[in-house]
């Protein structure tokens, strides 16, 4: 039984990090790698190209594939080439120069292109539902916790703010990615392709015109044993997931009925308290939090390749670095609606403040709210910046 989320609130927006979307990114890498070889050759093998489909591959096939060669590769190529004399047409080039870790990475540096591409898009507009907050917040007071205690005045814009600007991290973490093809042959070396072309450095044509094709990065290189471009990638996933679990945690905590400062729109419930409304989108941004960073650490393991292909190291890296892909959209996805429905109340993050006591060091208003237009300014001048690049491939 394949599973379907029954028991994954952390994760729950699989959108393009499914078996079924890898599969297809595999097929897209192969009809990319015939139609580079096309230029490279001065060949038409566009035909080739469309006739490779994902929909009617077999996938029991395939997962015995893997069982058996511990790659799917080694049962794809056939299954395609069956496709093309199917189609009539030659097979030759399907998978010129190519193996199956050329494959399966660049096939994977598409899936997380798209996932942290969702990611952003996302995270604009949480951190749109922020920016908006912190404007309507700024002179609003509340006292700050230090230590899990009281502190000093702040304002609820601040906070806000604060979180913003954990979004704007986030995104310049995902803008300064790349995603590299990943093209050099058995072991890197390219030597399969330049013979296919009958001269030397072809396979650096092919990988950049690969890369042209998938829109992916041309690294100048093969990574195979170089794993720092996924450890990069799950690295950024990590960083989203934490900036939207530490806005989580705050708002499952002021969101108690003991504090009050927040309020959530909707909310789920109890089997067996129906009066309760929980905070569902904070706990499955808390449960993804909680998750990432043993994912992190695995993807961090494994980059300790070893050999042109490691044994164990790089297999381990595949499920790893695509959960952290899947919490990293799902965490972006749950805050969008989380921070779309939260409202603060004012009134009694002022009357908590009132009673702060002596703990409760007040600053002359008119400093405090200088202070809050300052850093809700700042703030929302770098998330806009932020929010209008564009991510790079």
């Amino acid at each position: 039984m394949t599973d379907w989320g029954l028991l994954d609130p952390g994760a729950a927006d699989t959108t393009g990090t499914d078996d079924d979307a890898v599969l297809g990114a595999m097929v897209e890498v192969e009809r990319a790698l015939l139609r580079a070889w096309g230029s490279e050759l001065d060949e038409f093998l566009d035909a080739q190209a469309d006739a490779l489909e994902a929909a009617s591959l077999d996938r029991a096939a395939l997962i015995e594939g893997v069982a058996h060669d511990a790659v799917p590769v080694v049962t794809l190529v056939p299954a395609l080439r069956a496709q093309l004399v199917a189609a009539g047409l030659l097979a030759d080039r399907l998978h010129l120069g190519a193996t199956s870790q050329d494959v399966v990475d660049t096939a994977l540096m598409l899936v997380a292109r798209d996932a942290m591409h969702g990611t952003r898009a996302a995270l604009v507009e949480a951190g749109s539902h922020l920016a908006a907050l912190a404007e309507a917040e700024r002179r609003s007071p509340r006292i700050a916790r230090s230590i899990a205690r009281h502190a000093e005045a702040s304002t609820l814009g601040v906070l806000a703010a604060g979180w913003l600007d954990g979004v704007a991290s986030a995104l310049e973490t995902v803008d300064a990615l790349a995603f590299p093809v990943q093209f050099g042959g058995a072991v890197g070396t390219g030597t399969a392709a330049d013979a296919a072309a009958g001269r030397p450095g072809a396979a650096d044509a092919v990988r950049a015109g690969l890369a042209a094709e998938l829109g992916l990065a041309d690294p100048g290189r093969a990574w195979h044993a170089e794993r720092t471009p996924v450890l990069a990638v799950a690295s950024a996933a990590a960083a989203v997931v934490a900036a939207l679990g530490r806005i989580a945690g705050d708002v499952t905590l002021l969101s108690r009925e003991e504090f009050g400062e927040v309020r959530l729109a909707g909310g789920g419930g109890s089997s067996a308290m129906p009066h309760k409304r929980n905070p569902v989108d904070a706990v499955a941004i808390t449960a993804a939090a909680v998750e990432s960073p043993g994912l992190l650490q695995i993807v961090a393991s494994a980059a300790l390749a070893g050999d042109e292909r490691s044994a164990g190291r790089w297999h381990a890296e595949w499920s790893s670095s695509r959960r952290i892909l899947r919490l990293a959209r799902s965490a972006s996805t749950a805050a969008t609606r989380l921070l779309a429905g939260l409202e603060f109340d004012r009134d009694r993050a002022a009357r908590i403040l009132a009673h702060a006591g002596p703990a409760g060091e007040r600053p002359d208003r008119g400093v405090l709210d200088a202070a809050s237009d300052r850093i809700v300014d700042r703030a929302v001048a770098r998330f806009a910046a932020l929010s209008e690049r564009q991510s790079r491939p």
